[in-house]
């Protein structure tokens, strides 16, 4: 097949379409007719020569194809907007304009928060927003590859790798640390209270030669009901130091010596966005705090030590 030309107005439906769930609903967000988007959708079918939706009683569910291609379309028209911002600001141009952010709940708390404070000061045209997406599957990654990001922080070197096509660059290594309530005299004959994050993480073969660490027996939902649960007197836990970087009075944090797990986190892009000038703003503000960063956390993981 040759060389396929589809207008932005053509990505714009298939985005809205499988976004919204329907041509109905696309339709209204796109300010058309619910038969100008069918046409329209059969068009960029019959150019890519692949059904993009499930059409039935539920609405229009994205095929595999139809999702691949709705990614597409979502990072091509984010750099068409890249353009016109280029362009018209011009190589010495102050950065300006939205810049999308997809973080997990620890980097959103105590990672970002400084640098995008940073950020503002220094290019207050950058609009940027945070999404906080759960680092399990795709995660923030994911968001990026799917053309919902502009940038993810992620962590890396994890069982789910970064999507190929992606550029990755490290901000820090965290060390996890033991979390056990303040004052016990015996923490690690506690019950192990775990999230599903966690487990995410690259220290498998750590985990697995701990002979005194348990199954874990009681589950939450992220790592501040961990928190919570620990300073309760319900168990102890394993955990990176960002999610140790404001922990609770009654929580006490032990460090597990120089054979403990670490876990890399890092920023993920497109290699087009990350030509962009909101986007390298942002990472050198990124890297700015990182030194910062891991002083605080790594003195945090040595308490007790």
């Amino acid at each position: 097949m040759g060389s396929v030309d589809l207008a932005p107005q053509e990505l714009r439906t298939l985005v809205a379409v499988a976004e919204e769930g329907g041509f109905s609903a696309a339709a209204a967000r796109l300010g058309t007719t619910q038969s100008a988007v069918s046409h329209a959708v059969r068009g960029i079918e019959g150019k890519l020569g692949a059904v993009l939706f499930d059409r039935g009683r539920h609405g229009a569910r994205p095929t595999p194809a139809g999702q691949r291609a709705a990614a597409h379309a979502r990072r091509v028209l984010r750099m068409l907007d890249a353009l016109v911002a280029d362009v018209r600001g011009g190589a010495a141009a102050e950065p300006a304009g939205p810049l999308r952010i997809a973080a997990f709940r620890g980097a959103a708390l105590h990672l970002l928060p400084s640098a995008l404070e940073r950020l503002a000061a220094r290019h207050p045209g950058i609009e940027p927003t945070v999404t906080v997406v759960r680092e399990i599957g795709p995660g923030t990654a994911g968001e990026v590859a799917d053309g919902r990001a502009d940038l993810g922080i992620a962590t890396l070197g994890t069982s789910a790798p970064v999507p190929p096509g992606l550029v990755t660059g490290v901000l820090l290594q965290e060390p996890y640390s033991l979390v056990h309530p303040a004052g016990h005299p015996d923490p690690r004959s506690l019950p192990l209270v775990d999230w599903t994050e966690n487990c995410s993480s690259y220290t498998r073969a750590w985990w697995a030669a701990q002979d005194w660490l348990p199954p874990a027996t009681v589950r939450a939902e992220d790592d501040g009901a961990v928190l919570s649960m620990v300073g309760s007197g319900l168990g102890m836990a394993v955990m990176p130091a960002l999610s140790l970087a404001a922990p609770p009075p009654t929580v006490a944090v032990t460090g597990l010596g120089p054979g403990r797990p670490t876990r890399q986190v890092g920023w993920v892009t497109t290699p087009e966005l990350a030509r962009t000038a909101a986007v390298r703003a942002l990472i050198r503000e990124l890297r700015a705090g990182q030194s910062r960063v891991t002083q605080s956390t790594v003195s945090d993981s040595r308490k007790s030590e």
